[in-house]
């Protein structure tokens, strides 16, 4: 883990807003991430946070199976903001009584504060807040004041009377509480006592002192795909060890048409040593009569590792292996509250091995993807490659719904093509935060020229986001959509129809496996 300054713990009880909470933290310039509720004292005392803000959540605290953290946690001198399900967890480990609300306030309300104290400082009388809760507190621990109400909820914001204990039954964290920013900055900067150190020169500093110390003299693989993750990870690895690095580059077979020559002719350039290895037919023919989403992914995880493994055991005496892995791969792969449900395995997180004999280093396990771009240009690489859209490490893998084969790559590759050519040409690229072709694995009657045909079908799917946790689907101009369309069934054969994507995340994924 690396050593921050400062830092602010998030604590998860389930909440689809929790990661919104980590981002407007860091937009503030102070390091913040998400743990699990059940997070121990002895665990608290080894990460000695600055502040600890309890996320909301779908449970109710009375329940039976309730998430409830360790009690001992509130009665530390640590600064702790409970939100909605946080507040009413305060209110029942400390004393007060919470209930279910003869009437579920979901939406905006207006809250009146009672009392500026430290958290509403300078906020004013009266402030537009997002609701969203059924049970709320009805009556107030010993030793706590409420400091701010609504009409429906009469117990909105409370504080302890001598310690820096806050809760409040509204989300600050969404954009429908417009100062909700200021308020959780309140907290940050006026209750914790933070100083808001964490921005893209102090991160590349201190990544690059702590790689340094970690490798020492030894050798390094990176595993290098040609996306805005991988080259930011190997930029701040080479800029620790230099010469130490060498970069690989796989053809897994599963890369967009022509990706293999553009990545290779750009990095050959580079200062730190690069090596192709073209292993296409190894991974396809892995992952020959494969349909499962997740057991392809382990697959490619699995074949990954061998690859490297392998060319360690070529070079020699290397010990390390870089991967880009980000902060949403770790929050999806991994449940952060125990027995709930894993999104998809990531396949430099949970698609690899146990075994290894390569030790990752993993520099930007810790960020947002606009964060890595932030790094990305405090590195000096170039805008072209930080503009790129993400691709996900499994490749085609996973936007071929169904059997890998190269016949399917054969259609889905340029229909893909045509798609990003047109989005360039047309200056929607920019906009989009990612765009991709997917091929199903259904056939549909079509009529082409005078001949029914039984072809394929291509989805296309674009969204918008600010970190890939949220993402909204992009309103691409339908004359632009009917361009595209046309090209791909008139150009890319075994296709007859192509339909676009327009749901969100949440419920969907960006990807579709």
């Amino acid at each position: 883990m690396m050593e921050h300054l400062e830092r602010i713990l998030i604590l998860d009880f389930g909440s689809q807003y929790t990661q919104l909470i980590a981002r407007r933290v860091r937009e503030l310039g102070v390091f913040s991430e998400i743990r699990p509720y059940s997070i121990t004292p002895a665990e608290l005392a080894q990460i000695q946070p600055k502040g600890i803000i309890l996320s909301g959540g779908p449970s109710s605290v009375y329940g039976a199976e309730a998430p409830l953290p360790d009690p001992a946690l509130l009665t530390q001198e640590i600064p702790i903001l409970g939100i909605c399900y946080g507040l009413q967890v305060i209110g029942h480990l400390c004393g007060g009584e919470v209930d279910r609300a003869p009437q579920r306030e979901y939406g905006r309300a207006e809250l009146q504060v009672d009392e500026a104290a430290a958290l509403f400082d300078g906020l004013g009388d009266f402030l537009t807040v997002w609701m969203s809760h059924g049970d709320h507190l009805t009556r107030i621990p010993p030793d706590f004041r409420v400091i701010a109400h609504t009409a429906n909820a009469p117990i909105a914001a409370i504080r302890h009377r001598h310690r820096p204990l806050y809760g409040i039954q509204f989300h600050p964290e969404v954009v429908h509480t417009p100062r909700g920013s200021e308020l959780l900055a309140n907290f940050v900067f006026k209750v914790c006592g933070c100083r808001g150190d964490w921005n893209a020169s102090s991160f590349v500093e201190r990544t690059v002192a702590e790689v340094r110390g970690r490798i020492g003299t030894e050798r390094v693989l990176c595993a290098l795909s040609g996306g805005v993750d991988s080259t930011v990870a190997a930029a701040l690895v080479g800029r620790a060890v230099g010469r130490q690095l060498t970069c690989i580059f796989v053809d897994t077979g599963l890369l967009r048409e022509n990706e293999a020559e553009e990545v290779c002719s750009f990095y050959r350039n580079a200062d730190f040593e690069f090596r192709f290895v073209d292993a296409s037919g190894r991974f396809l023919d892995r992952l020959a009569g494969v349909s499962d989403p997740e057991e392809k992914r382990k697959i490619i995880g699995r074949e990954f590792i061998a690859v490297f493994e392998e060319e360690a055991a070529r070079i020699g005496g290397v010990n390390y292996l870089v991967q880009g892995t980000l902060y949403p791969d770790v929050i999806e792969s991994v449940s952060t509250r125990g027995p709930s449900a894993t999104i998809k395995s990531h396949h430099n997180v949970g698609g690899l091995p146990e075994k290894m004999s390569l030790k990752l280093i993993e520099p930007l396990r810790e960020l947002f993807k606009d964060e890595v771009r932030r790094a990305g240009r405090e590195l000096e690489i170039p805008p072209y490659i930080l503009g790129r859209h993400p691709f996900p490490g499994p490749g085609l893998a996973v936007r071929i719904l169904g059997e890998i084969t190269r016949e399917r790559l054969a259609i889905l590759k340029p229909a893909d093509r045509i798609f990003m050519e047109e989005l360039r040409r047309s200056g929607e690229y920019e906009k989009i935060w990612q765009a991709f072709a997917v091929l199903l694995p259904v056939q549909t009657v079509g009529v082409m020229g005078d001949e029914r045909t039984y072809e394929n079908v291509v989805a296309l799917r674009a969204v918008t986001s600010m970190d890939g946790m949220t993402a909204d689907w992009a309103e691409i101009p339908r004359p632009l959509l009917a361009l595209i369309s046309n090209r791909i069934i008139n150009e890319v054969k075994g296709v007859n129809r192509v339909v676009y994507d327009i749901s969100s995340k949440p419920p969907s994924t960006i990807e579709w496996e």
